[in-house]
């Protein structure tokens, strides 16, 4: 399914029932401006890392480098990913890099093991920017982790749209910036699902 930059409305995405959902990305590319646009509800968990980092910050003493409490904010965050994959409402959205195989392996796996289907929706964008994009919101990545996110990101899009899902997810959506403007928006259902696997949103 393919949409163009002018298509009305938000990208939907049809979940069937008990769903965890992978938003991912480089850093900057957008994952929490895409995430802050969903409502929470009593049916849908939205985690971003922002928060226990917002949290954290708001009890350390002022000026705290976040280099300094950045292994706690990950580790409070997939914490909470994997209580919410197994006691948290129908849809859990989560907001993680996942540039790594591994990193998407252990979404999936979590997702089966708590009896939810694994829906991945990547955010493909340019490393540059993606660093205008860390730069507009004031929280940069050090170059050195960045590069490591952009190298194992090249080639993913192109990679799912030619081979579709991997092992372990029901399907993956590819937005780029121009999909990604579109917003996204939550069809859950019990009935059939009439969704491709795999689908470009975007120009």
């Amino acid at each position: 399914m393919t949409r163009g930059p002018a298509s009305p409305g938000p990208v939907r995405l049809t979940l069937p029932g008990r769903s965890l959902v992978l938003l991912a990305g480089v850093p900057g590319a957008g994952k929490s401006t895409l995430l802050a646009g969903l409502p929470a509800g009593p049916d849908v968990a939205l985690l971003d890392s922002q928060t226990h980092r917002d949290a954290l910050a708001r009890r350390l003493p002022a000026g705290t480098p976040y280099r300094r409490y950045r292994l706690l904010v990950h580790l409070l965050h997939r914490l909470a990913i994997v209580r919410a994959a197994a006691l948290g409402p129908s849809v859990v959205l989560v907001h993680l890099p996942a540039t790594s195989v591994a990193c998407r392996q252990m979404v999936a796996l979590l997702a089966a093991l708590t009896g939810r289907s694994a829906h991945l929706v990547w955010l493909d964008v340019e490393a540059a920017d993606a660093l205008q994009g860390q730069a507009a919101r004031g929280r940069v990545v050090p170059s050195a982790s960045f590069a490591a996110h952009a190298g194992r990101a090249a080639g993913l899009a192109e990679s799912f749209r030619a081979h579709g899902p991997p092992p372990g997810w029901s399907d993956v959506t590819v937005l780029d910036r121009a999909g990604a403007r579109l917003g996204l928006g939550l069809d859950v259902s019990t009935g059939p699902r009439d969704v491709p696997a795999t689908r470009q949103v975007g120009s």
